[in-house]
Protein backbone atom coordinates (compact mmCIF):
# COMPACT_ATOMS: atom_id res chain seq x y z
CA UNK A 1 0.00 0.00 0.00
CA UNK A 2 1.41 3.25 -1.00
CA UNK A 3 1.74 6.05 1.69
CA UNK A 4 0.52 9.23 1.33
CA UNK A 5 2.35 12.04 1.66
CA UNK A 6 1.29 13.32 4.89
CA UNK A 7 1.86 9.51 6.39
CA UNK A 8 5.62 9.43 4.47
CA UNK A 9 6.36 13.08 5.58
CA UNK A 10 5.37 12.64 9.51
CA UNK A 11 6.74 9.40 9.26
CA UNK A 12 10.02 10.38 7.75
CA UNK A 13 12.40 11.07 10.62
CA UNK A 14 12.21 7.23 11.22
CA UNK A 15 12.70 5.94 7.47
CA UNK A 16 16.02 8.15 7.41
CA UNK A 17 18.72 6.48 6.41
CA UNK A 18 22.30 7.32 5.14
CA UNK A 19 23.55 7.66 1.74
CA UNK A 20 26.84 8.38 0.45
CA UNK A 21 26.92 11.99 -0.60
CA UNK A 22 28.76 11.80 -3.73
CA UNK A 23 25.88 8.93 -4.65
CA UNK A 24 23.44 11.36 -4.61
CA UNK A 25 22.95 14.04 -7.96
CA UNK A 26 20.76 17.18 -8.23
CA UNK A 27 17.68 17.43 -10.11
CA UNK A 28 17.84 19.11 -13.06
CA UNK A 29 13.70 19.67 -13.45
CA UNK A 30 13.81 21.79 -10.39
CA UNK A 31 10.79 24.10 -10.58
CA UNK A 32 13.05 27.50 -9.53
CA UNK A 33 15.88 26.38 -11.77
CA UNK A 34 14.33 27.60 -15.17
CA UNK A 35 15.76 24.60 -16.92
CA UNK A 36 15.29 23.01 -20.62
CA UNK A 37 17.64 20.51 -20.79
CA UNK A 38 19.43 18.02 -18.27
CA UNK A 39 23.04 19.62 -16.78
CA UNK A 40 25.94 18.14 -15.26
CA UNK A 41 26.09 17.97 -11.59
CA UNK A 42 28.98 20.85 -11.36
CA UNK A 43 26.74 22.63 -14.15
CA UNK A 44 23.71 23.05 -11.07
CA UNK A 45 26.28 23.53 -8.48
CA UNK A 46 27.08 26.61 -10.46
CA UNK A 47 23.56 27.91 -11.00
CA UNK A 48 22.51 27.20 -7.35
CA UNK A 49 25.75 29.24 -5.96
CA UNK A 50 25.10 31.99 -8.64
CA UNK A 51 21.35 32.37 -7.70
CA UNK A 52 20.02 30.89 -4.75
CA UNK A 53 22.21 31.91 -1.71
CA UNK A 54 24.08 28.59 -1.16
CA UNK A 55 26.59 30.41 0.93
CA UNK A 56 24.03 30.87 4.11
CA UNK A 57 23.57 27.27 3.92
CA UNK A 58 27.27 26.25 3.83
CA UNK A 59 27.90 28.94 6.56
CA UNK A 60 25.68 26.82 9.17
CA UNK A 61 26.56 23.59 7.97
CA UNK A 62 30.16 24.34 8.08
CA UNK A 63 29.64 25.41 11.64
CA UNK A 64 27.26 22.86 13.21
CA UNK A 65 27.08 20.02 11.09
CA UNK A 66 24.29 18.51 9.02
CA UNK A 67 21.24 18.59 10.67
CA UNK A 68 19.53 14.92 10.64
CA UNK A 69 15.87 16.04 11.20
CA UNK A 70 16.40 17.82 7.70
CA UNK A 71 17.19 15.11 5.48
CA UNK A 72 17.08 15.22 1.75
CA UNK A 73 13.65 13.85 -0.21
CA UNK A 74 15.54 11.36 -2.61
CA UNK A 75 13.64 9.41 -5.40
CA UNK A 76 15.23 6.84 -7.54
CA UNK A 77 14.45 7.64 -10.99
CA UNK A 78 16.45 5.60 -13.90
CA UNK A 79 18.79 4.13 -12.19
CA UNK A 80 20.43 7.36 -10.02
CA UNK A 81 19.39 8.90 -6.41
CA UNK A 82 17.70 12.11 -7.74
CA UNK A 83 17.76 15.26 -4.98
CA UNK A 84 14.28 16.29 -5.47
CA UNK A 85 14.12 18.55 -2.11
CA UNK A 86 17.16 19.94 -0.86
CA UNK A 87 19.06 20.84 -3.89
CA UNK A 88 20.68 23.68 -2.03
CA UNK A 89 21.94 21.59 0.92
CA UNK A 90 23.48 19.20 -1.37
CA UNK A 91 25.04 21.58 -3.28
CA UNK A 92 26.67 23.39 0.54
CA UNK A 93 28.08 20.05 1.48
CA UNK A 94 29.67 19.21 -2.08
CA UNK A 95 31.49 23.09 -1.94
CA UNK A 96 32.62 22.16 1.66
CA UNK A 97 34.05 18.78 0.54
CA UNK A 98 35.53 19.87 -2.12
CA UNK A 99 37.58 22.07 -2.52
CA UNK A 100 39.03 21.99 -6.25
CA UNK A 101 34.99 22.59 -6.82
CA UNK A 102 34.98 25.72 -4.99
CA UNK A 103 37.76 27.00 -6.64
CA UNK A 104 35.86 26.33 -10.43
CA UNK A 105 32.41 27.94 -8.98
CA UNK A 106 34.56 30.69 -7.56
CA UNK A 107 33.09 29.67 -4.16
CA UNK A 108 36.73 30.40 -2.28
CA UNK A 109 35.22 32.60 0.68
CA UNK A 110 33.82 29.49 2.43
CA UNK A 111 35.46 28.39 5.11
CA UNK A 112 37.98 25.30 5.16
CA UNK A 113 36.31 22.88 6.66
CA UNK A 114 37.95 20.60 9.76
CA UNK A 115 38.55 16.83 8.49
CA UNK A 116 36.36 15.32 11.51
CA UNK A 117 33.25 18.09 9.98
CA UNK A 118 34.43 16.33 6.81
CA UNK A 119 33.89 12.91 7.60
CA UNK A 120 30.66 13.39 8.62
CA UNK A 121 29.60 14.89 5.57
CA UNK A 122 30.60 11.79 3.69
CA UNK A 123 27.03 10.32 4.13
CA UNK A 124 23.77 12.47 4.59
CA UNK A 125 19.98 11.58 5.89
CA UNK A 126 17.91 10.65 3.59
CA UNK A 127 14.34 9.70 2.87
CA UNK A 128 13.78 7.55 -0.02
CA UNK A 129 10.43 8.61 -1.78
CA UNK A 130 8.45 9.15 -5.02
CA UNK A 131 8.03 12.03 -6.53
CA UNK A 132 4.25 12.01 -6.55
CA UNK A 133 4.17 11.01 -2.62
CA UNK A 134 5.59 14.32 -1.75
CA UNK A 135 4.33 16.96 -4.05
CA UNK A 136 1.57 18.13 -0.35
CA UNK A 137 4.92 18.44 1.78
CA UNK A 138 7.19 20.21 -1.15
CA UNK A 139 3.96 22.35 -2.40
CA UNK A 140 3.43 24.06 1.23
CA UNK A 141 7.29 24.23 1.98
CA UNK A 142 7.85 25.97 -0.96
CA UNK A 143 4.65 27.31 -2.83
CA UNK A 144 2.79 28.67 0.32
CA UNK A 145 5.19 27.89 3.49
CA UNK A 146 8.42 29.19 5.13
CA UNK A 147 10.72 28.79 2.24
CA UNK A 148 8.96 29.96 -0.77
CA UNK A 149 10.13 30.31 -4.06
CA UNK A 150 9.35 32.58 -6.43
CA UNK A 151 6.55 32.60 -8.56
CA UNK A 152 7.58 31.51 -12.05
CA UNK A 153 8.87 28.28 -9.65
CA UNK A 154 5.93 27.99 -7.98
CA UNK A 155 3.82 28.30 -11.40
CA UNK A 156 5.66 25.19 -12.23
CA UNK A 157 5.90 23.16 -9.37
CA UNK A 158 2.19 23.97 -9.74
CA UNK A 159 1.59 22.85 -13.33
CA UNK A 160 3.42 19.85 -12.80
CA UNK A 161 1.53 18.55 -9.79
CA UNK A 162 -1.76 19.38 -11.86
CA UNK A 163 -1.28 18.13 -15.71
CA UNK A 164 1.46 15.14 -14.81
CA UNK A 165 -0.20 13.66 -11.09
CA UNK A 166 -3.69 15.05 -12.13
CA UNK A 167 -4.47 16.35 -8.90
CA UNK A 168 -7.00 19.61 -9.13
CA UNK A 169 -5.98 23.12 -8.45
CA UNK A 170 -8.56 23.17 -6.16
CA UNK A 171 -7.24 20.31 -4.22
CA UNK A 172 -3.85 21.67 -4.87
CA UNK A 173 -4.72 24.89 -2.97
CA UNK A 174 -6.14 23.32 -0.10
CA UNK A 175 -3.19 20.70 0.46
CA UNK A 176 -1.15 23.91 0.85
CA UNK A 177 -3.39 26.26 2.79
CA UNK A 178 -3.94 28.47 -0.42
CA UNK A 179 -6.54 30.83 0.44
CA UNK A 180 -6.04 33.90 -2.19
CA UNK A 181 -6.58 31.96 -5.39
CA UNK A 182 -2.74 32.09 -5.78
CA UNK A 183 -2.28 28.39 -7.09
CA UNK A 184 -4.79 29.01 -10.12
CA UNK A 185 -3.47 32.73 -10.80
CA UNK A 186 0.20 31.19 -11.46
CA UNK A 187 -1.34 28.07 -12.87
CA UNK A 188 -2.89 29.95 -15.78
CA UNK A 189 0.10 32.32 -16.35
CA UNK A 190 1.92 29.73 -16.65
CA UNK A 191 -0.04 27.84 -19.15
CA UNK A 192 -0.38 31.27 -21.24
CA UNK A 193 3.08 31.73 -21.00
CA UNK A 194 3.98 28.07 -22.42
CA UNK A 195 1.50 28.93 -25.31
CA UNK A 196 2.69 32.22 -26.01
CA UNK A 197 6.47 30.50 -26.62
CA UNK A 198 4.66 27.27 -28.40
CA UNK A 199 2.76 29.71 -30.73
CA UNK A 200 5.95 31.72 -31.63
CA UNK A 201 4.66 35.09 -30.21
CA UNK A 202 7.02 35.25 -27.45
CA UNK A 203 10.84 33.96 -26.35
CA UNK A 204 11.17 34.03 -22.63
CA UNK A 205 14.87 33.79 -23.47
CA UNK A 206 14.29 37.29 -25.48
CA UNK A 207 12.94 38.86 -22.95
CA UNK A 208 14.21 42.82 -22.51
CA UNK A 209 15.55 42.36 -18.36
CA UNK A 210 17.27 39.17 -16.72
CA UNK A 211 14.88 39.18 -14.16
CA UNK A 212 12.02 37.50 -15.06
CA UNK A 213 8.86 39.49 -13.64
CA UNK A 214 5.96 36.96 -13.60
CA UNK A 215 3.95 38.46 -11.67
CA UNK A 216 3.23 41.45 -14.07
CA UNK A 217 1.67 38.12 -16.15
CA UNK A 218 -0.42 36.59 -13.49
CA UNK A 219 -1.35 39.60 -11.82
CA UNK A 220 -2.62 41.41 -15.45
CA UNK A 221 -4.52 38.22 -15.70
CA UNK A 222 -6.69 39.33 -12.91
CA UNK A 223 -7.73 42.48 -15.04
CA UNK A 224 -11.16 41.95 -17.35
CA UNK A 225 -9.28 44.71 -19.97
CA UNK A 226 -6.51 42.41 -20.61
CA UNK A 227 -8.53 38.82 -20.60
CA UNK A 228 -10.79 40.22 -23.06
CA UNK A 229 -7.75 41.88 -25.22
CA UNK A 230 -6.56 37.99 -25.84
CA UNK A 231 -10.12 36.44 -25.62
CA UNK A 232 -9.92 34.44 -22.34
CA UNK A 233 -12.77 34.60 -19.63
CA UNK A 234 -12.29 33.97 -16.30
CA UNK A 235 -14.31 30.96 -15.64
CA UNK A 236 -12.55 28.69 -18.76
CA UNK A 237 -8.97 29.63 -18.50
CA UNK A 238 -7.46 27.39 -16.19
CA UNK A 239 -5.99 24.70 -18.15
CA UNK A 240 -3.53 24.34 -21.23
CA UNK A 241 -3.70 26.16 -24.03
CA UNK A 242 -6.50 29.03 -22.93
CA UNK A 243 -5.61 31.28 -25.92
CA UNK A 244 -7.87 30.93 -29.03
CA UNK A 245 -5.93 31.26 -32.14
CA UNK A 246 -7.48 34.82 -33.82
CA UNK A 247 -5.98 36.12 -30.40
CA UNK A 248 -2.47 35.10 -30.78
CA UNK A 249 -1.77 38.25 -32.65
CA UNK A 250 -2.77 40.30 -29.47
CA UNK A 251 -0.96 37.66 -27.18
CA UNK A 252 2.09 38.86 -27.95
CA UNK A 253 1.73 42.52 -27.82
CA UNK A 254 1.18 41.55 -24.21
CA UNK A 255 4.21 39.99 -23.56
CA UNK A 256 6.20 42.72 -25.95
CA UNK A 257 4.44 45.10 -23.92
CA UNK A 258 5.60 43.27 -20.27
CA UNK A 259 8.86 41.78 -20.71
CA UNK A 260 9.97 44.02 -24.21
CA UNK A 261 12.61 41.73 -27.26
CA UNK A 262 16.22 42.46 -26.43
CA UNK A 263 17.02 40.91 -30.21
CA UNK A 264 15.41 44.35 -31.47
CA UNK A 265 16.01 46.26 -28.77
CA UNK A 266 12.60 47.19 -27.79
CA UNK A 267 12.28 47.80 -23.85
CA UNK A 268 9.24 46.46 -22.21
CA UNK A 269 6.89 49.59 -21.05
CA UNK A 270 5.95 48.12 -17.77
CA UNK A 271 8.09 49.00 -15.65
CA UNK A 272 6.59 48.03 -12.44
CA UNK A 273 2.80 47.05 -11.39
CA UNK A 274 2.10 50.88 -9.97
CA UNK A 275 1.55 52.22 -11.80
CA UNK A 276 2.47 50.94 -15.39
CA UNK A 277 0.94 47.58 -15.42
CA UNK A 278 -2.41 49.61 -14.05
CA UNK A 279 -2.07 52.04 -17.03
CA UNK A 280 -1.49 49.32 -19.37
CA UNK A 281 -4.59 47.72 -17.93
CA UNK A 282 -6.38 51.32 -18.83
CA UNK A 283 -4.47 52.07 -22.36
CA UNK A 284 -5.94 48.11 -23.60
CA UNK A 285 -9.32 49.21 -22.02
CA UNK A 286 -9.83 52.12 -24.67
CA UNK A 287 -9.82 51.85 -28.50
CA UNK A 288 -7.92 55.18 -28.80
CA UNK A 289 -5.41 54.32 -26.45
CA UNK A 290 -4.71 51.33 -27.88
CA UNK A 291 -4.11 52.62 -31.29
CA UNK A 292 -1.62 55.22 -30.02
CA UNK A 293 0.54 52.41 -28.14
CA UNK A 294 0.21 50.06 -31.01
CA UNK A 295 1.78 52.95 -33.00
CA UNK A 296 4.60 53.01 -30.83
CA UNK A 297 3.54 55.91 -28.70
CA UNK A 298 4.76 56.04 -24.96
CA UNK A 299 2.25 54.61 -22.36
CA UNK A 300 1.88 58.13 -20.74
CA UNK A 301 0.68 59.62 -24.33
CA UNK A 302 -1.05 56.43 -24.92
CA UNK A 303 -3.01 56.82 -21.44
CA UNK A 304 -3.89 60.65 -22.42
CA UNK A 305 -5.39 59.44 -25.60
CA UNK A 306 -7.59 56.87 -23.47
CA UNK A 307 -9.08 59.07 -21.12
CA UNK A 308 -10.13 61.69 -23.61
CA UNK A 309 -10.15 65.37 -23.55
CA UNK A 310 -12.60 66.11 -21.16
CA UNK A 311 -10.68 64.06 -18.26
CA UNK A 312 -7.59 65.54 -19.36
CA UNK A 313 -8.52 68.70 -19.70
CA UNK A 314 -10.15 68.82 -15.45
CA UNK A 315 -6.58 67.16 -14.91
CA UNK A 316 -5.03 69.93 -15.88
CA UNK A 317 -7.07 72.59 -14.31
CA UNK A 318 -6.99 70.56 -11.06
CA UNK A 319 -3.40 70.55 -11.21
CA UNK A 320 -2.83 73.91 -12.40
CA UNK A 321 -4.81 75.05 -9.32
CA UNK A 322 -2.85 72.64 -7.09
CA UNK A 323 0.52 74.29 -7.82
CA UNK A 324 -0.98 77.59 -7.65
CA UNK A 325 -1.61 76.90 -3.93
CA UNK A 326 1.55 76.32 -3.15
CA UNK A 327 2.83 79.17 -5.18
CA UNK A 328 0.64 81.41 -3.21
CA UNK A 329 1.95 79.50 0.24
CA UNK A 330 5.36 80.18 -0.29
CA UNK A 331 5.17 84.03 -1.65
CA UNK A 332 5.60 85.84 1.53
CA UNK A 333 9.06 83.72 2.24
CA UNK A 334 9.89 82.97 -1.84
CA UNK A 335 8.95 86.50 -3.73
CA UNK A 336 11.84 88.38 -3.11
CA UNK A 337 11.11 91.29 -5.44
CA UNK A 338 12.58 89.55 -8.56
CA UNK A 339 10.28 91.84 -11.69
CA UNK A 340 10.37 88.53 -13.52
CA UNK A 341 8.29 86.49 -11.25
CA UNK A 342 5.71 89.24 -10.98
CA UNK A 343 5.70 89.26 -14.82
CA UNK A 344 4.54 85.63 -15.10
CA UNK A 345 2.29 85.82 -12.30
CA UNK A 346 0.47 88.36 -14.03
CA UNK A 347 1.05 86.24 -17.43
CA UNK A 348 -0.83 83.39 -15.27
CA UNK A 349 -3.43 85.46 -14.60
CA UNK A 350 -4.17 86.79 -18.15
CA UNK A 351 -3.94 83.26 -18.97
CA UNK A 352 -6.68 82.30 -16.57
CA UNK A 353 -8.57 84.93 -17.85
CA UNK A 354 -8.60 84.34 -21.16
CA UNK A 355 -9.59 80.46 -20.25
CA UNK A 356 -12.47 81.85 -17.89
CA UNK A 357 -13.96 83.54 -21.56
CA UNK A 358 -13.88 80.48 -23.78
CA UNK A 359 -15.35 78.68 -20.83
CA UNK A 360 -18.23 81.07 -20.99
CA UNK A 361 -18.08 81.44 -24.68
CA UNK A 362 -18.49 77.88 -25.39
CA UNK A 363 -21.38 77.62 -22.84
CA UNK A 364 -22.97 80.13 -24.46
CA UNK A 365 -22.60 78.56 -27.81
CA UNK A 366 -23.76 75.23 -26.25
CA UNK A 367 -27.20 76.07 -25.15
CA UNK A 368 -28.09 78.39 -28.37
CA UNK A 369 -27.23 75.34 -30.08
CA UNK A 370 -29.43 72.88 -27.71
CA UNK A 371 -32.35 75.47 -28.00
CA UNK A 372 -32.16 75.20 -31.66
CA UNK A 373 -32.15 71.64 -32.07
CA UNK A 374 -35.21 71.60 -29.53
CA UNK A 375 -36.85 74.12 -31.99
CA UNK A 376 -36.15 72.01 -34.77
CA UNK A 377 -37.67 69.10 -33.35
Amino acid sequence: MVETAEEQVTASLDDVVDIPAEELRFDSSNPRLFLENDLSDEELVLILWREFAVDEVALSIANNGYFRHEPLFVARESGRLIVVEGNRRLAAVRLLVDGDLRKRVKATDLPQITEAREKELKELPVVICQRENVWQYIGFKHVNGPQAWQSYAKAQYTAWVHNNLDVSLDKIARSIGDRHWTVRRHYRGLMILRQAERSGVFDLEDRWKKHFSFSHLYTGLDYQNIREFIGIDNETSYRPDPIPKKYLKNLGELFLWLYGQKSTNTMPIVQSQNPHLRQLVSVIGNGAGLVALRRGLSLDIALDFSKGDELLFKGDLLEARRFLQKARGRQPTGDLGDPGTLRTANEILDLAERLVIDMEQHRREERTSRRSRRAVS
